[in-house]
């Protein structure tokens, strides 16, 4: 029977339809994760007054730091880096997205700041092994992923490129987390300094073996739209953004942007940078972002750490091994001390009793002549 049959409403067979029905699955998984709702995790690094947190505000359109009070220079000499975790409910036409933003204070502001990436590779690996721990109980159901899937690492755009901080922030944790560089304050620089800039920054990573996201090619069955806005995205890395959450009006319109005394930078406006560009990759590739931390870093961090309990549960068994020959061994020995001192008794009771015969045959001798005398 090679014809495809369905069921009719009145139980007929009707052999002229294709229609099966599972065409629908994908709807169905669809309205389950709008219903259970979206996390991610976004790590933002780099130094104070490079306008990270104005950018994050005008990216989601919410305020997370609405407390929060800035250090003074005589603070920052000493300071350390903190980890600090906000996170934020937003909803949007039905879809729930539970966002949380790492910010890393104190990153690069101390006057020495030798190894100041260590707190924040401890924060991450220490969310590795939650999940690792969760995902290895008993309760599986309701399981929490606070993994950080991005991470913007912010670059100061008065400098020549990278800083050494920068390279070797960047060296540590490309095998952790998709790092996307990004141009802080571009409206600092001109188009041309822009371009100088970005060809530097690309030249350096290369040249010290540094990976960075990289964004994923797209299908043959894409529409020609969607391979040109993929192409401009991965043209336009690093991403130079202007932030600002004021609202301007210019023209009769109002936008987002920075009003200076020669003309006003739009942040939504990509002749003036890249703020839009930044915005449609972490949207587009929010869902890429979290596999390859899931199939990519956390994998390796998994089987890192399997590996290393394996080596020391096998270290425990040869250290359990050696002591349990080490106690055959004595044995052997205690056993082989014992025959010997046996042996040693046995020979000095020989001589003492040889020695007894002899001075008996003297004292038989001397009488013996005393008597014929």
């Amino acid at each position: 029977m090679t014809g495809k049959l369905s069921i009719s409403s009145n139980g007929s067979n009707e052999s002229n339809q294709s229609y099966v029905g599972f065409a629908n699955l994908p709807n169905q998984v669809h309205r389950k994760f709008v219903k259970k709702g979206f996390e991610f995790t976004l790590m933002v690094l780099g130094e104070s007054g490079l306008g990270k947190s104005t950018l994050i505000n005008s990216l989601f359109l919410t305020d997370l730091y609405p407390e929060r009070q800035i250090a003074s220079a005589s603070e920052k000499i000493r300071k350390t880096v903190n980890i600090e975790a906000s996170t934020v409910e937003i909803e949007e036409r039905g879809v729930k997205l539970r966002l949380t933003i790492v910010d890393t204070p104190g990153f690069g502001d101390s006057i020495n700041s030798t190894e100041c990436y260590n707190p924040i590779i401890k924060y991450i690996d220490d969310q590795f092994e939650r999940f690792l721990n969760d995902e290895s109980g008993l309760n599986r159901r309701n399981i929490s992923d606070n993994r950080v899937h991005c991470c913007f690492h912010f670059i100061a755009p008065w400098g020549h490129g990278l800083k050494p901080l920068d390279l070797e922030c960047m060296k540590a944790l490309q095998n952790k987390v998709n790092i996307v560089p990004i141009i802080a304050k571009a409206d600092t620089l001109t188009v041309g300094e822009v371009k100088r800039l970005k060809t530097r920054i690309i030249k350096e990573l290369s040249e010290h073996n540094i990976q960075i996201y990289r964004i994923p090619d797209c299908d043959s069955d894409e529409d020609e739209e969607f391979k040109s806005q993929n192409k401009q995205l991965k043209d336009a890395i690093p991403f130079a953004v202007v932030g600002s959450s004021q609202t301007i009006e210019v023209r009769g319109r109002k936008v987002r942007g920075r009003l200076y005394p020669w003309g006003v930078v739009e942040v939504e406006n990509v002749e003036h940078n890249d703020f839009l560009k930044l915005r449609s990759m972490l949207i587009t590739h929010m869902q890429d972002l979290q596999e390859v931390t899931h199939e990519v870093h956390y994998e390796n961090f998994r089987s890192e750490r399997l590996g290393s309990h394996n080596n020391s549960r096998r270290l425990k068994e040869n250290r359990d091994l050696n002591e349990s020959n080490s106690d055959d061994i004595m044995s052997m020995d205690k056993d082989r001390i014992l025959k010997e001192k046996e042996e040693e008794l046995r020979k000095m009771q020989e001589m003492v009793a040889k020695m007894q015969a002899q001075m008996m045959q003297a004292q038989l001798s001397e009488q013996n002549k005393a008597v014929v005398n």
